[in-house]
């Protein structure tokens, strides 16, 4: 099963964010059964050193279960201070945090909630190489890792790259890479351009 999160090449804690999205049938929640929530970490394991496929394939459903309530909690944190980074105007988004103290606490406690390290391998005649260690379940401490990454990116001047898309309907974050870089993607650009033409050509008519 692949995940009903589109997943946009950015920094992870932006992606977990992005497992709310909208289309023309409303919004949506990736992470919304135990499938989701292990179709969105297969798809994003590629990109972290602490989870493998087989270590999702390895975990029970109540265990999927507790890993959901983990990741969407810090999920609705972490939209709720790109909601503050970004002074986002989108009704839509709400997140069910809705104190800015309470959300810098899930996010301080996700990210200490799983112990995971670097450790270096080197045998002599090899090229040196690292690995990732952790202190409990492998998928737990990816979303510890993914907690540590939000705190560097809200934490560094990174964070003033973070928008909100505000295309018609859309309800993700991005960060704006590139200077003329304005929406989340290409199709949202292309309802935002199609929305204002069609706003001046209804004012002309009038």
């Amino acid at each position: 099963m692949d995940t009903t999160a589109p997943l946009l090449g950015e920094p992870l804690p932006v992606e977990l964010m992005n497992t709310i999205w909208a289309d023309r049938d409303g919004v949506h929640d990736a992470l919304r059964d135990p499938d989701g929530t292990r179709a969105w970490l297969r798809a994003v394991s590629t990109r972290t050193d602490l989870i493998t496929a087989g270590d999702l394939d390895a975990l029970s459903t109540p265990d999927l279960d507790r890993l959901r309530g983990r990741l969407i909690g810090l999920r609705d944190a972490l939209r709720r201070l790109a909601a503050e980074a970004t002074g986002d105007p989108r009704p839509a988004v709400g997140s069910g945090t809705r104190e800015l103290d309470e959300a810098v606490t899930v996010l301080n406690e996700a990210a200490g909630d799983t112990p995971h390290w670097l450790v270096l391998s080197w045998t002599p005649g090899q090229e040196p190489s690292r690995h990732a260690r952790s202190g409990g379940q492998a998928a737990s401490a990816a979303v510890s890792a993914i907690a540590g990454e939000a705190i560097a990116l809200f934490s560094q001047d990174i964070r003033r790259q973070l928008r909100a898309c505000l295309a018609p309907g859309c309800v993700l974050y991005f960060l704006k890479s590139h200077p003329r870089r304005e929406w989340c993607s290409a199709g949202c650009g292309n309802r935002a351009r199609s929305a204002r033409h069609y706003q001046r050509h209804r004012q002309s008519a009038v």
